[in-house]
């Protein structure tokens, strides 16, 4: 059995469960599993994520964070099959510049490194491009998850110079290689417009220049998990030189999460168990130490506080309490305390692991 450390430097197991009839626990009760709101479509069959961890000895705890992942709203000039968040044109959640500034006035205190901006689309925020600025400000690394079809909306022209000349990370989702497959997942066009978008980020030295990174992430488009994600690259390398002469920096592989527009879909199918079945009987312990709820904060367009991305869309508060604003907490008071589970964490520790990232273990 190897071991890795906690936060309070004791040993934490990562080792392969090996169970009665090789099974993991499959328990009526949900122990301390938090409770998701009936308007939430999640897995509701199999073993639990918690006892899962418990049968190994390991508790879900904080690290010492020093990065914040902020959803700037739902809006969005897509509607894609798989988002979790589902965002789309229509949504009107957004972030004032009041909230983004108790964001700054905490992040510099709190001495946070990196910021990860997501959406929706994080660009269509009014306030964006002046939250970026104040933060470059305070010497924050910027990571910007760009859909980039939202390069060539109006208004947004200038957008891949004006992330040219900020330096920011770009974190771009490009589902496949293929126009068929891409189009499916996000809609009519998206793939050429990708394309295009890419090829003039890679004009202005994204994807040559260490200093501009360009991220692309795959994510599968039904009910599977994604393949070895360094063999999956080298794929995503090839097509796109040979058929589009674009370049990039890595290849993120993300594992969908059984959890809203991407759940409805499996369920409307007949497939959600089968998929939870198979995220379950994957499970590998050796990702737990690299989960995203570990390092970082997560925070909705309203400040509020959660483990992660995808407890913040199923509206499971931080550690489970009750809800609080990040400019409510300390963040010395974080690390070791415990994240708030249930069944769809089970997405995060499947096969090579996932995370905003990608993947966990090799």
């Amino acid at each position: 059995m190897s071991l890795t450390r906690n936060t309070d430097n004791t040993p934490m197991k990562t080792a392969e469960i090996h169970l009665e009839n090789g099974q993991l626990p499959d328990h009526p009760s949900v122990g301390s599993t938090y409770q998701v709101a009936d308007q939430f479509t999640i897995p509701q069959t199999g073993p639990v994520f918690d006892e899962t961890l418990a049968a190994l000895g390991i508790e879900l705890k904080h690290a010492q964070p020093n990065e914040l992942q902020i959803n700037l709203g739902k809006l969005c000039n897509l509607a894609c099959h798989h988002c979790h968040v589902d965002a789309g044109p229509k949504r009107t959640e957004i972030m004032t510049w009041a909230t983004m500034q108790k964001i700054l006035r905490w992040a510099k205190q709190a001495n946070i490194q990196k910021v990860d901006l997501t959406g929706g689309a994080p660009e269509m925020n009014p306030h964006f491009r002046d939250f970026c600025h104040a933060l470059l400000n305070m010497g924050v690394q910027i990571t910007s998850r760009c859909n980039i079809t939202v390069l060539y909306e109006q208004g947004q022209e200038d957008l891949a110079q004006w992330y040219a000349d900020n330096k920011i990370r770009l974190v771009c989702s490009l589902p496949c290689y293929t126009e068929d497959n891409v189009d499916a997942q996000r809609g009519k066009g998206v793939f050429d417009k990708s394309i295009a978008g890419l090829q003039l980020l890679n004009s202005l030295g994204y994807g040559h220049d260490d200093a501009l990174s360009l991220n692309l992430v795959y994510n599968p488009g039904g009910a599977f998990l994604p393949p070895p994600q360094s063999s999956l690259e080298q794929d995503y390398r090839n097509m796109l030189r040979d058929n589009f002469n674009i370049t990039f920096s890595n290849l993120l592989a993300i594992t969908n999460i059984p959890i809203n527009r991407f759940a409805h879909a499996l369920q409307r199918d007949g497939e959600i168990n089968d998929y939870q079945d198979l995220l379950v009987s994957n499970f590998n312990a050796s990702t737990i130490d690299q989960l995203m709820c570990r390092h970082l904060i997560n925070l909705d367009w309203e400040g509020r506080v959660f483990d992660c991305d995808f407890n913040q869309m199923l509206d499971i508060p931080m550690s489970g309490q009750q809800t609080r604003y990040l400019w409510d907490i300390e963040i010395d008071g974080v690390a070791g305390q415990p994240i708030a589970t249930n069944r769809h964490c089970f997405g995060c520790t499947a096969g090579a692991g996932s995370s905003c990232g990608g993947v966990l273990s090799d």
